[in-house]
């Protein structure tokens, strides 16, 4: 559970991030509301980060590295 909750509060934390982020370029752009390009930037940080935890998790064990590296982005060394 304790991981559970963890790999939650950061997906949030990387929808954040990647959505605020990207509001200052679609004001630029003006024919992009912010809210769709901020909600678009910050589901597609969530899905990357997703797709790496079910990569890691691909043998039935998900370690703390694994979802450190997911959130960061590391490869995963050899």
């Amino acid at each position: 559970m304790q991981k559970l909750t963890d790999i939650a509060g950061r997906i949030v934390a990387t929808f954040l991030t990647s959505a605020l982020g990207i509001i200052g370029g679609a004001s630029l752009l003006g024919d992009i509301s912010m809210l769709k390009a901020a909600a678009l930037a910050g589901f597609a940080a969530c899905a990357q980060v997703i797709e790496r935890l079910a990569r890691a998790s691909l043998d039935g064990k998900l370690t703390k590295e694994e979802i450190n590296e997911a959130f960061l982005g590391a490869p995963k060394s050899e």
